[in-house]
């Protein structure tokens, strides 16, 4: 587990002590540090440590920069079932809060983070004011994000994009042989987990297409049955807002998830709630994956309200909601995805569904899948 914390304190240590009693610290990791400056603000010392080995399904309790509070983490299981908890677009509102306050009562092991974060756009003490926020929850259990538009900042002349992004929310790329933090994957359980960059270069010749086909040609589906990808603008979109923004990056990279059996997509961008049925190419495919919408964390751009009519063939289930999802994988052949709306005063859920995975189904099939072609972890 990589562990990241920001203090004012130039002279603090980069270490994490940590163990499975309160108090009682026995081992000790030292990290790395980094800063930045941006514009006319100077970042604090940012701390990235990883901890380990550690067991899994178990809680240890931390301390960060030899000071501080006691932390209490909980590492995932090793095997099934696990639950993820999944909300993108998530900014710094009272809908976040709430949205927030939902997850807090449901039982997960990772959160992710289909892109846009703190909403800072530009102004750099909201990352701080946003890591304040999500402290409680990403101190706790593995948060694993993907950037969105809102990350990029990029001043022309001034400012590369996705600085204060890069420094702060360090995940495994280096790990799974990515060359940009942008984009990577990592395996929890028996699931691979594919993070995009929609906001890095993706066609046909770029390093992100070229690691994304190398890195799914060493999934081992006997050892990771199940296969999701995130990122941030979504490819099936039947409400109006950013309508077509994903065509280029789903026209280059779709066939090499639908070749991969790709049993699940989860992106953001849109701030609403949509649930695909199996599709591939604009139309229904039972070898094709779910594409689910959840871009609905609560940011302060409001809700995207208005769909397309009539209601494409293969869109399910839409609504224009703040909420996040669940998705609980119980064993390598079923899955329970559910999403829940803030409206409700409990986690109620307001749209559910089964899912089984693509290989333990006949969709795997060669000669099916032919047919319908012709028609923070380490």
């Amino acid at each position: 587990m990589r562990v990241t914390w920001i203090n004012d304190d130039k002279s603090a240590p980069s270490v994490v002590e940590y163990g499975k009693l309160s108090g009682k610290y026995d081992a000790i990791a030292e990290g790395e540090t980094t800063s930045y400056s941006y514009l006319l603000y100077s970042s604090g010392k940012i701390h990235h440590a990883v901890i380990g080995p550690l067991e899994d399904n178990s809680v240890y309790f931390y301390r960060c920069g030899g000071q501080g509070p006691e932390l209490q983490l909980k590492t995932p299981p090793a095997q099934f079932p696990i639950s993820f908890a999944v909300a993108g677009d998530l900014g710094q509102t009272g809908w976040t809060k709430s949205t927030l306050d939902h997850i807090k009562q449901c039982k997960y092991d990772v959160h992710l983070l289909p892109g846009d974060l703190s909403y800072a756009d530009y102004l750099q003490n909201r990352w701080d004011t946003f890591g304040r926020l999500v402290q409680p929850l990403a101190s706790a259990r593995p948060w694993m994000v993907t950037q969105g538009n809102h990350e990029v900042e990029r001043i022309p002349l001034l400012k590369d994009g996705f600085v204060s992004y890069n420094s702060r929310w360090k995940m495994p790329f280096e790990e799974s042989g990515s060359s940009s933090n942008l984009y990577y994957s990592f395996e929890v359980a028996g699931v691979h987990i594919i993070m995009l960059g929609s906001y890095a270069d993706y066609d046909v010749y770029s390093d992100q297409y070229k690691w994304l086909k190398e890195d799914l040609s060493k999934v081992d589906r006997k050892k990771t049955p199940w296969l999701l990808a995130l990122f941030h603008v979504p490819w099936y979109n039947s409400n109006k807002a950013h309508q077509g923004e994903g065509g280029d990056m789903m026209e280059a990279m779709e066939p090499l998830l639908y070749d991969a059996r790709v049993d699940l997509v989860l992106a953001g961008h849109v701030h609403a709630y949509e649930r695909s049925k199996r599709v591939y190419n604009g139309r229904l495919d039972p070898c094709g994956a779910v594409h689910i919408t959840i871009g609905d964390g609560g940011n302060r751009e409001g809700l995207a309200a208005q769909y397309i009519d009539p209601q494409p063939k293969w869109s399910e289930f839409r609504e224009a909601s703040f909420g996040h999802g669940e998705l609980k994988i119980v064993n390598s052949s079923h899955a329970f995805w559910s999403w829940h709306r803030n409206d409700d005063d409990e986690p109620v859920k307001s749209d559910d569904i089964w899912i089984n995975s693509l290989v333990n189904s006949v969709a795997a099939s060669p000669d099916l899948a032919s047919a319908s072609r012709m028609v923070k972890l380490r």
